[in-house]
């Protein structure tokens, strides 16, 4: 869930009323939100001291002398509420739900010129990101804590539905230092040179690039466009470089506090999220215009000559069956009751046109109601979860593990009373962990791929579990000998039949490691975990399964085996290759049991 750090006093101002800790605390509650900890900025930033600022340089210093005493409330707010991503959203939402306020209608207003700004896309810009969106707040008034909020709405935004601007990318402007119509195209990086935000010179494209690879905060961004044959550009009608999306912006149309006319343009790979963005941008801080809660169009023309108008607000009406609500949340709440409710949450409601109908109204800010169902909840919450009566469920059932982790605790219980320790890790890890480092080719149907991973440790679905405890145990190396580990777990394996072409399965790995190999050690596991599942006899008349030989490039050569039961092959073990000991930094022999649990299981039932 994001979390949103509000100043106390400035939201109380707000909210227009002070409250008690305890009492602010019950009022988020009950709107469905969580006050997570109560700090100051100087402990914050005391907290955080020698972190990177926003534009990638570190004062330490000047951190601990500006760090002021102000209570910051953290609030932690659903991921889907865009519009609670700011004190602006916050303060409205909890006033509103509060009945101090009503929720305000959002309009569009013509320019006084009567001519509507205009931002033209050029079909170049179809190559890297093809969709812009584009509005005007005009009249704005800025203070210190509404720019910082401006910005900080920004940032969040940037990281939640824009996926880290790889989605849609904010540009704001100050339009008195511009002058439209703008354009919106893609260029070689090299004819791409203006001076951007924070800077005092010029650079072009391809240079920026090298340089903000150095930005703590910009490097991140880099990989979205780097290696494409074009940049994206925007361009007023002068030529100036408004923004480079989604890098960073333009130095000329940077805003300040004195900025009054703020042009917003989104470019952005995903249309519907470009839209949602821009609507949460000028409905928070269209209340600080001119005229509150009215924003200023803008044409945008597409390359085919289309002209479309944003922001588009997005509003519609939903029509919600109040025995349908009642039935999800477990009330008995009369039509009218309950459209009052409905309006305690933004959602403005009507009486449908017969007696079991609801109007209901969804806002621009809402972009999270995309079902009945979402209306039932905001019902429920706008009700109060304890003023629901108790009911006993008219269904009775009674709860049991799965087949498959039931068996698992067995087998977990009968090698942990064997001495082994057991280990949990991570069912993502890197390429080369899962292929190269334990001397395995990747023959492209062998492992689940991660599509876009977050880095070099999470780019494939494991296809074994030997990964994973080869590389605890090369980080815990010295530890004292014997090391006896072992770990239950899922692997991934492609498997066509299945409906997304992948499914899982669990599997018991076993380490030895020690002076010696401990070959035997892992055999002896095999062998009791062989028995106390039914297939291998007490008396040793009938081991229930066979050893074959094997060529695994991981394990010693003459030193591994397959485990065969019924024709199929169901397990390995070995002494891991040096090799692939060197390349987890492991200096002790090592030996290994991998075996797929799930074959065993039919016979456990049998037993």
């Amino acid at each position: 869930m994001p979390t949103v750090n509000l100043n106390r006093d400035g939201l109380f101002t707000k909210l227009g009323k002070t409250f008690t800790e305890s009492e602010f605390d019950e009022l988020c509650f009950e709107f469905g939100i969580e006050l997570d900890e109560v700090t100051t900025e100087s402990a914050m930033q005391s907290k955080f001291l020698g972190q990177d600022t926003t534009d990638g340089t570190t004062h330490k210093s000047e951190k601990s002398e500006t760090a002021s005493d102000d209570i910051i409330y953290k609030i932690d707010i659903p991921a889907n509420r865009y519009d609670l991503l700011c004190m602006e959203g916050i303060a409205r939402a909890l006033n509103v739900f509060r009945g101090t306020t009503p929720t305000p209608t959002f309009r569009l207003r013509e320019p006084a010129s009567g001519t509507r700004e205009v931002m033209r896309v050029k079909s170049s810009a179809m190559l890297v990101r093809p969709f812009v969106v584009c509005a005007v707040l005009r009249g704005v008034t800025f203070t210190k804590e509404r720019y910082e909020s401006f910005i900080d709405l920004q940032d969040k935004l940037h990281q939640n539905i824009c996926r880290r601007r790889s989605l849609v990318a904010i540009g704001t402007h100050d339009l008195g230092k511009i002058k439209g119509p703008f354009t919106y195209e893609a260029q070689i990086p090299e004819e791409i040179e203006f001076t951007p935000l924070k800077q005092d010179r010029s650079f072009n494209a391809r240079e920026l690039m090298e340089f903000y690879k150095g930005d703590q905060k910009l490097k991140h961004f880099l990989h979205i466009i780097e290696d494409s044959v074009v940049f994206p550009v925007v361009r007023d009608s002068e030529g100036t470089v408004l923004s480079l999306p989604p890098i960073i912006n333009g130095a000329k149309s940077a805003i300040t506090l004195d900025t009054t006319d703020v042009f917003i343009e989104c470019t952005a790979t995903d249309l519907n999220k470009a839209k949602i963005v821009l609507n949460t941008m000028v409905t928070m801080f269209s209340e600080y215009c001119a005229e509150p809660f009215c924003v200023e169009p803008v044409e945008v023309v597409d390359c085919t000559g289309k002209e479309t108008t944003y922001p588009d607000f997005m509003t519609r009406f939903v029509d919600a069956d109040v025995d349908y609500i009642n039935k999800r949340i477990g009330t008995s709440i009369d039509r009218k009751t309950m459209a009052a409710l409905l309006c305690k949450m933004q959602l403005q409601t009507k009486l449908g046109a017969d007696e079991k109908t609801l109007r209901v109204e969804v806002p621009p800010t809402r972009s999270d109601i995309l079902h009945p169902c979402d209306i039932a909840e905001d019902v429920a919450i706008a009700h109060g979860y304890n003023n629901i009566a108790r009911t006993v469920p008219k269904a009775y059932t009674i709860a049991s593990a799965q087949p498959i982790n039931k068996f698992s605790d067995a087998v977990r219980d009968e090698v942990a009373r064997s001495g082994f320790s057991e280990l949990l890790t991570w069912i993502l890890c890197s390429h080369d962990d899962n292929f190269a480092n334990v001397l395995r080719e990747d023959n492209g149907n062998s492992a689940a791929i991660v599509a876009n991973p977050s880095s070099l440790d999470v780019q494939v679905a494991r296809s074994s579990l030997l990964p994973g405890a080869l590389k605890a145990l090369g980080a815990n190396k010295d530890a004292p000998l014997p090391a006896k580990l072992f770990e239950v777990g899922d692997v991934v394996v492609l498997d066509p039949t299945a409906d997304v072409g992948a499914r899982n399965s669990r599997r018991l790995l076993v380490l030895y490691s020690n002076v010696h190999s401990g070959f035997e050690v892992v055999q002896g596991v095999l062998d009791r975990v062989m028995q106390v599942v039914g297939i291998a006899k007490f008396d040793g008349s009938d081991f229930g399964y066979q050893l074959e030989a094997s060529s695994e490039p991981t394990y010693f050569p003459g030193r591994q085996a397959y485990i065969m039961r019924e024709g199929k092959r169901i397990g390995v073990f070995g002494i891991v290759h040096p090799d692939v000991c060197a390349k987890f930094d492991i200096v002790s022999p090592t030996s290994i049991l991998e075996l797929d649990l799930e074959p065993l299981m039919p016979t456990l039932k049998k037993a």
